[in-house]
Parts: C-alpha cells; structure tokens; sequence
C-alpha cells in the first residue's frame, strides 16, 4: 500500500516537507504549486509512490490526462499494491474513454481495498457507460452501503439517486411515492434485522437511528426499526414505528404483517386481522400471510377459521412447518386429537428437515405433553399404531411416510391398520425387537 505521511518522513526531512506542502498546495486547488512540491519531493526520494500519484491526480485536476497517467503508472511501478494509483489511473482512463483499462483498474482497486466506496462506485460509472445496467446498479448499491456504513450520508444519497434512475420506467412507476433504501444485492435492512437476530440488537438499533437521523423520511428504516423493537418485546414502540412507516406511504405486506403480530401480542385481535387481511391483499400468494391471520383468527376462538388459513398456506408451501404446527394447535383446540397429533409429527419432521431446532424442541414438547395427557376421546387402534411407528422412526413423520408408501405399493388394497402393523414387524424385525 501507499506509504504513509509517518513512513515518508522516516525517508528524509525534506522529502516530507515537500509532499505536506504539496497536499496542502492541492486542497487549496493551487495544482500548479503542488506539481512543483510533489517533483521536488521525488526529486529527493524518486521511489516515493504517493508523490508520484498525488501529482498525478494534480495533473488530472489541471486537465493533463496523459501526464497524470504516465505519474500513476510511475506509482504503481513502486508499489504495485496502490489503491490510490490504482483509482485515480482508473478515473483518469475513463475520462480518455478507456474503459476496458479503467474497469481492470478499478477492479484492483477494490481487490486491494474491499470497502473502498469510491471504487464502487466509480466501477458503476464504467458499467453504466458499457451498457452492463444490471452490473451497474449493483456496483452502486454496494458503493451505498459502503457509504452508510461510513456514515457518508450525502455519499449514498447519490449512489442511490443513480440506483433509482437505472429502474426500468415499470419499476419506477410500482415505487412511485415509496422510500427505497436498499444498499446491496441483499436488502440492507434485512442484513440489519439478521444481526438483530444474532444478539446484536443494539449494534442494530444504532445504525437504523443513524439512518433516521439522516433521513427522517425513510419509511423503510421505520419498518425495520418496528421489526427489531418487537424483537425486544418492545411491542407498542413498534406499533408506532409501523404506524409511522405506513404514513410515510412505505405501504407494504411486511408492514401489514408485523404491525399485525405487534397488535396480536397487545392482544388487539380484530386490529390484527385488519393488517394481515391488508397483507394478503398486496400478497395474496404469500403463505406466511395466511399463517399470521390464522394465529390471530385462533385468538379470537374462531378455531375453523384458522384451521382453514393454515390449510391455505400449505397448499402455497406444502413444507411450511409452522402451518403444520399451528394447525395442530388449532385441532387440539377444536378437540381433533388425531388430526392434531399428525400435524404435529409433520411439523417435527420438516422441523429436522429444516435443522430448526429450536422449533424443533417445541413441536417434540407439545406432542409429547398431547401423547401423555388422558383424552376425553378413546384412541382407535390406527392411532396407537401410529404412536408407535413414531417411536420407532425416533419422530420423524417422513420416514414413517416412506416406509408405508413402499408397502402400500407392493400389498395394495389392504387396510390401514395392517399397513401399520407390516412397517412395525418389519421394523422391529430388523432391530431383533
């Protein structure tokens, strides 16, 4: 990398002393001056790369193209690790509508230097001028996010600005009168609301009153604020964050959906159907929606009503476990202890599937308390018979699923209880039960 103002100094007095002037020369735009300073600093170190490359960017504030060029090459001589040279080489070439000698530039400039925001941002211009707008916006969105993160507001104030001028017209019109902070290829809000997840929550918090302090208007920032708020248990702080969000016409299903789970937890049960009826509305495909409106519908002791929601969001995800699991609440509810009882085996299963453990532990709790609990219904024998390929299959619906599939196929047109009965002599067959 570049020598440092410490570095030079310990190469000699006067060479120091000539480059601090020349700096200070070029800050105050006399470029001229600072040419003259930074030659008499190589004059006394010739292998001073940073002399080299700020004359370099002097002459490129003078309009001498060439000669900034030959100063950059000459830097990156020295010190072929420059990110310096590197950029202002690049930022040079294109002004000479080099863009292939740009782009490798500038990429080497980011692979020295990997939160370079300039950089980024720079390799955006390049790929934007190249016709690449997808790679573009990207570059841009990634230079915005470097930007915040440096907390450079007026920096990724204009990254996004240009973000928003490369959308389609079609895209432009759907976010027409929305807030769009959105800073890399993965939303950075939600790269927030993961580190939030993580433990982080304060880390969290900070950098979203940050963006706030910068732009009060950012109704996204409010969701996002709502959604770590209500992570705290915060719950009537995040209402307000909500609330706030949808006034600043950031009008969407993740809106409706958490503000809905806000008001659950308050125990406003109407209000929550209200938001999550919105939800479906802009999302009407979305299986969680359903899955929120049948907890808040369960609430209210409306059971059918839930079992019906849930039973929607598995024909949108048929591995949706937390449909299975809420299901099989709403089935104990409504006194259905066999169907309660298989909709809580599938979720353990696609619990496991999923190596969500910790709903994992809850599912296993609740069907295990179900098993042990004395029912107002006797069990028939197909129940019992389940229960006990369970244990054997350690739980795992799936499995159970497949070994009577394969004996369904080969012994058709026999009943269920025999099915049953041939998977567990098999099985207890092969353990030498």
């Amino acid at each position: 990398m570049g020598a440092t103002l410490k570095e030079i100094r310990g190469l000699g007095v006067v060479t120091a002393d000539f480059y601090q002037i020349g700096l200070e020369q070029a800050q105050q735009q006399q470029f001229e001056d600072a040419i003259a300073s930074f030659s008499k600093a190589i004059q006394h170190n010739p292998h001073l790369a940073n002399a080299y490359s700020q004359r370099g960017l002097a002459y490129y504030d003078l309009g001498q193209l060439h000669q900034a060029i030959s100063d950059y090459t000459q830097a990156l001589e020295r010190d072929n690790q420059s990110v310096l040279a590197y950029y202002g080489r690049a930022l040079t070439r294109l002004a000479l509508q080099n863009l292939p000698g740009a782009m490798a530039d500038v990429e080497e400039a980011i692979r020295y230097d990997a939160d370079h925001a300039l950089a980024y941002r720079l390799r955006g211009v390049i790929q934007r001028k190249q016709g690449d707008i997808q790679a573009a916006t990207t570059s841009f969105k990634k230079a915005a996010e470097l930007f915040i993160n440096q907390r450079d507001v007026e920096g990724a104030r204009q990254c996004l600005a240009t973000v928003e001028t490369l959308q389609p017209p079609e895209a432009k019109a759907i976010s027409k009168g929305t807030q769009r902070i959105i800073t890399s290829e993965k939303d950075y809000f939600e790269q927030l609301v993961e580190k939030a997840q993580q433990g982080n929550i304060q880390q969290a918090l900070a950098d979203i009153n940050w963006i706030l302090t910068a732009d009060p208007k950012d109704g996204k920032a409010y969701c996002c604020r709502g959604i770590v708020r209500a992570k705290q248990g915060q719950y009537q702080e995040a209402l307000s964050d909500f609330n706030q969000a949808l006034l600043l016409n950031f009008q969407q299903a993740i809106v409706y959906r958490n503000r809905g789970h806000a008001r659950l937890q308050l125990g406003d049960h109407p209000g929550a159907v209200a938001d999550f009826n919105h939800a479906l509305q802009l999302e009407p495909e979305q299986a969680q929606n359903y899955v929120s409106r049948g907890m808040a519908y369960h609430k209210m002791g409306h059971v059918m009503g839930a079992v019906e929601d849930y039973g929607e969001a598995l024909r949108l995800k048929p591995d949706h476990a937390a449909a299975f699991y809420q299901r099989g609440l709403a089935h104990l509810e409504a006194e259905e202890r066999l169907s309660a009882i298989a909709d809580l085996q599938r979720a353990i299963s696609l619990y496991i599937e999923q190596e969500d453990w910790v709903n994992h532990k809850q599912a296993l709790a609740t069907l295990q308390q179900v098993q042990a609990s004395k029912s107002a219904i006797p069990e028939n024998r197909e129940e019992q018979l389940r229960q006990k390929l369970m244990a054997l299959v350690g739980g795992q619906w799936a499995i159970a699923e497949r070994f009577l599939r394969n004996v369904r196929a080969q012994y058709p047109g026999r009943s269920e209880e025999w099915y049953f009965e041939t998977v567990i002599l098999d099985l207890e067959r092969d353990r030498g039960v």
